[in-house]
């Protein structure tokens, strides 16, 4: 930001990146001098000539003509900060230890390096116009000067620089000089609440690069040399498959390549990306690489339909007409995660589990969501999988844990209501209780097809999902080698791959080398099925009864429904059957 008054139109270059175009906007319009930075802070930044750090990034570029830079971490102290010019900084020194006082007296306190910030600040309000000092304050790792927390049970000198900080933000008198704080940290979730949600003080996210930021760094980090020969992929393609990477792991997989002695091959690039992508998030999510498609999927031909439609929708680029998310619920075993991968297979996009995010430290919970939901929204289009998801994404109400569980569902609730990321984001929520999901969450604008599903209960499908089972644990079966299976609608997945498994045991204790047909019949005839009756009965009806579309349901669960006398009465048997289980 150069020497322009505080409430001129905001004027910045056009290589800089969006979120210090949105900094300037801020600060030109004169509302605020305090700003939180989160996100992706850690990467490198396009500066003049070349790459650097955030921070280097903000003293050369965004305050490049300021007078005075301030720079103060826990680790080294309050300091004069120039980036790379050792000029400016010997001049920056001079004038840091005239305005503000000796800086080594406040290396490693922080309620003095406050204390001397606090002086000048106030000093530089009063002074005359020809005595005024153009300065920015940059505070790295915020959240260690004033994390999270209940201000009660912050330390004197956490709380003394909360209120500092809010003193600061909400002066008239600041806002009308050239004076700026920044404060930078990862995780906006650990830094106290009373700073960021304060209405003087305005948060800007730092998100992960985009493909023509990508696309900019790899022909910088190329430099001109053959990179064809030791990368089967172009600089473009290479962009194109590598979002949600920053430019640090870029610059990893670029050097590996040209430096290594290895090719950047599909197997090398899926390897790396998995890698990648799970670092970043602090093995947060797992990423998973779909093998099969809605081909291998048995049965369930209303929801392999709908879900086909949808994948043809995404390829073809009409995301207004797809759903936001999937709510793909049933008894245990009916196959719920498998068919949300192969749903993502047959799109051809990455497919991520979101795993448990939770942590018994405060703010980390809502830190550890945050950076997730910001490589989910650099790498779309992405399938994101909630297994458990009742019990994952907890609801508004929950109490007992300070309210992170709430705020947890309030972030969820949002991204997933977040029309911009329509069919960049495909949420696939799976639960054997639907009942027990929150309905801001599955309601139409969230996960707005829902999608019931069962054991088989017909002889053909039966017979397809023992062959199925065969293949995945890698034997040969066929068809007509399945006999016919007594406990129809009964067996789940699990069910069927348990009996071929304990089919292929006999059949090689025998000597054969795949199942024998005698080996599964009696396999099969031996097998007992869970007693857990009552609570598979509530699944199923808990599931018929949140089914959006009516083409999701088979034939004899609709018959059933009907000679019940419909889902009001399918409802009445619900709510006796969840009684009943309450009181056991």
């Amino acid at each position: 930001m150069s020497d322009a008054l505080r409430g001129a139109p905001a004027r910045v270059p056009e290589s800089f990146p969006s979120w210090a175009e949105r900094l300037s906007e801020l600060y030109f319009s004169g509302t605020t001098s305090v700003f939180a930075l989160s996100g992706n802070t850690q990467d490198l930044v396009r500066g003049g000539s070349g790459y650097g750090t955030l921070t280097d990034f903000l003293a050369e570029q965004v305050f490049g003509r300021w007078d005075l830079i301030l720079y103060y971490d826990l680790a080294r102290g309050l300091r004069a900060f120039a980036g790379h010019d050792g000029e400016r900084l010997r001049e920056m020194f001079v004038l840091a230890n005239k305005k503000v006082g000796d800086l080594t007296l406040a290396r490693k306190d922080p309620a003095t390096a406050f204390a001397m910030l606090d002086r000048f600040v106030q000093v530089n309000i009063m002074a005359e116009e020809a005595d005024r000092v153009r300065a920015a304050i940059l505070i790295d790792h915020a959240s260690f000067l004033i994390p999270a927390g209940e201000p009660g049970r912050l330390s004197t000198s956490a709380s003394s620089q909360v209120v500092t900080l809010l003193n600061w933000a909400s002066s008239p008198h600041l806002k009308k000089l050239n004076m700026a704080f920044v404060l930078i940290d990862e995780q906006l979730a650990a830094v106290s609440e009373r700073v960021t949600g304060n209405p003087h003080v305005a948060t800007v996210e730092v998100a992960l690069p985009t493909e023509a930021e990508r696309l900019a760094f790899i022909e910088y980090a190329i430099a001109g040399r053959d990179f064809a020969a030791v990368s089967d992929y172009s600089a473009v393609e290479l962009a194109r498959l590598t979002a949600g990477i920053t430019l640090i792991d870029l610059n990893t997989m670029i050097r590996s390549a040209l430096e290594g002695g290895g090719r950047l091959d599909g197997e090398q690039m899926r390897r790396l990306k998995k890698q990648l992508i799970e670092r970043q998030c602090r093995g947060l999510i797992e990423f998973v690489e779909p093998r099969w498609t809605l081909d291998m999927v048995v049965g369930h031909e209303g929801a392999k339909k709908r879900l086909r439609e949808d994948a043809a929708l995404l390829k073809r680029g009409d995301l207004h007409t797809l759903p936001m998310g999937y709510l793909v619920c049933g008894p245990v075993g009916t196959g719920k995660s498998f068919l949300a991968q192969c749903m993502a297979g047959e799109i051809g996009i990455p497919c991520v589990v979101l795993k448990n995010f939770r942590s018994k430290y405060v703010g980390e919970t809502e830190g550890n969501l945050e950076r997730v939901l910001n490589v989910l929204r650099a790498m779309g289009p992405v399938v994101v999988i909630v297994d458990e998801a009742d019990a994952a994404l907890g609801n508004r109400n929950m109490e007992g844990d300070s309210g992170t569980s709430s705020r947890v569902f309030s972030m969820i609730a949002a991204q997933m209501g977040d029309t911009r990321y329509r069919g960049k984001i495909l949420w696939m929520l799976l639960t054997s209780r639907p009942d027990l999901l929150p309905i801001d969450l599955k309601r139409q604008g969230r996960a707005e097809v829902h999608i019931p599903l069962y054991y088989p209960s017909e002889q053909e499908e039966l017979r397809g999902m023992f062959v199925s089972m065969a293949r995945k644990i890698g034997t040969r079966l066929a068809p007509e080698d399945v006999p016919d299976v007594a406990n129809r609608g009964k067996l789940s997945g699990a069910d069927i791959e348990a009996i071929v498994g304990r089919a292929l045991r006999r059949s090689l204790l025998a000597g054969a080398s795949a199942v024998t047909r005698e080996a599964l019949a009696e396999a099969a005839s031996q097998f007992m099925p869970s007693t857990q009756g009552m609570e598979k009965d509530l699944q199923e009806i808990a599931a018929t009864l949140e089914c959006t579309d009516i083409e999701f349901l088979p034939p004899e669960v609709v018959a059933r429904m009907e000679a019940m006398g419909g889902r009001e009465k399918l409802q009445e048997r619900y709510a006796h059957l969840r009684q009943m289980i309450e009181m056991n």
